[in-house]
């Protein structure tokens, strides 16, 4: 057996803990498989004294995390801070400077920095590795970097947020409201105290970028990502979906198709016969189509302790065995520059339900104006009228272009018989 793998733990939250317990836990294996002994040296936190439920005793204390990673004591540092800037970010080009090899499970960070963190590595022949950052349990990092090298990849898909998609499930399983059901999520542990980025679709969006990246052989473009949230969703929504043999999930989605890549993460319907619709609660799924493997499905855990340090581990290990790659799947150089998709060129079939008056000829008003934008209607349902005389059209439109979708709802919306905004989702046939 080798000279031992000397690691630093930065961060010692609900990840960090993981992971040190199952280095700890399971040394005996873990060495086997590594072919040599893995061994924490040394961590680093904002507070030396909380009780933690582990002793920490035997190993080195530092308060400054860069100063740890600078250490000749280490051979890999392991970040689990988080967030896209700050310590994190000053902490992992600390360490790729100074020689050491990074696992980290910060999407954020590799999102918005993870190609000036892969020169650094290339730079020192260093591993970055980031199996964590992308779905926890579900090893799709290795996968896109190893397991489908031999095939063009055309689109990969799925559920990149277990908070979202365990709200969407209740609210269908049990008709409750948005606010209602976040709220039970914050109470087990589902959701943050402040869930933004997880409900406005940022954390699938950080997520989504770096699949891109690896599955198209792209630069890293977040900015480029077209990002919806599911606070706007109704349970009213939810049960027409329902009806109409739909369900509603949070999805990212990318493509790239003669050099012009396709970005988005947003509340979509798929029918219920979709095994994407089938992936119930804190789930994430990835689904990967390419020319030679057809389709891959893969699901898992996307959140928590066990997950995200399970694929911390596993990123330690294949590094200790030599198993490393380039980051992005290619050399940091050689990832593609592209045109983006942009929104009034994307085509697709839609859900529209819109408010209305009940009065004759509203109904006959809409079809008009999607008449004279070429916008072709599938199905029309038509029904409860509220006190106020109120009643929702809801419509599928067949395959369009958005830009004329967009363009023919503006219309719609200004007729005084609508009387909100209308609720969109696109209908995606996965």
């Amino acid at each position: 057996m080798g000279n031992a793998l000397k690691l630093g733990i930065a961060g010692l939250g609900t990840v960090g803990l993981g992971t040190l317990k199952i280095l700890l836990q399971n040394a005996e294996v873990i060495s086997s498989r590594a072919g040599k002994p893995i061994v924490v040296t040394s961590v680093s936190a904002k507070n030396r004294d909380v009780d933690r439920g582990i002793s920490l005793d035997s190993f080195e204390w530092f308060d400054d995390p860069c100063e740890m990673a600078a250490s000749e004591n280490i051979d890999l540092v392991v970040e689990v801070i988080g967030g896209e800037d700050g310590i994190a970010k000053k902490l992992c080009e600390v360490a790729l400077k100074s020689g050491k090899h990074l696992v980290t499970a910060n999407k954020a960070l590799i999102a918005h920095h993870g190609d000036t963190l892969a020169l650094h590595a290339k730079d020192t022949n260093k591993e970055l590795s980031f199996e964590a950052a992308v779905a926890g349990s579900v090893p799709i990092i290795k996968i896109l970097r190893e397991g489908v090298v031999g095939s063009r990849i055309h689109k990969i898909f799925g559920i990149l947020n277990g908070t979202c998609n365990y709200i969407l499930t209740e609210m269908r399983d049990t008709g409750r409201s948005f606010d209602d059901v976040l709220n039970e999520a914050k109470e087990l542990g589902y959701a943050e105290n402040d869930p933004t980025l997880d409900i406005n679709g940022t954390d699938a969006a950080h997520k989504l970028s770096i699949l891109a990246s690896l599955a198209f052989g792209t630069k890293l473009n977040f900015n480029a990502v077209k990002i919806e949230g599911i606070s706007e969703i109704a349970a009213l929504d939810i049960g027409f979906a329902k009806e109409l043999g739909y369900g509603i999930k949070l999805l990212g989605v990318a493509s790239f198709e003669n050099g012009v890549m396709e970005q988005r993460v947003q509340p979509c319907m798929v029918l219920n016969k979709s095994p994407i619709n089938k992936v119930e609660g804190a789930f994430n799924a990835v689904v990967i189509n390419g020319e030679f493997f057809d389709s891959l499905f893969l699901e898992g855990r996307g959140a928590g302790a066990g997950p995200t340090a399970s694929a911390v581990v596993s990123d330690i290990v294949d590094i200790a065995r030599g198993r490393g790659a380039p980051p992005f799947g290619i050399e940091i150089d050689d990832l593609q520059e592209t045109d983006i998709l942009l929104q009034r060129e994307l085509e697709g079939a839609y859900y529209v339900r819109l408010p209305v008056i009940d009065k004759p000829g509203v109904l006959a008003e809409i079809a008009a104006i999607l008449r004279d934008k070429g916008v072709s209607i599938e199905s029309v349902i038509q029904r409860g009228q509220t006190s106020n005389d109120i009643v929702n059209i809801v419509m599928t439109l067949h395959n369009t272009q958005e830009k004329l979708m967009c363009e023919a709802l503006r219309g719609i919306e200004n007729l005084s018989s609508v009387t909100e905004k209308a609720k969109v989702f696109r209908i995606e046939n996965f």
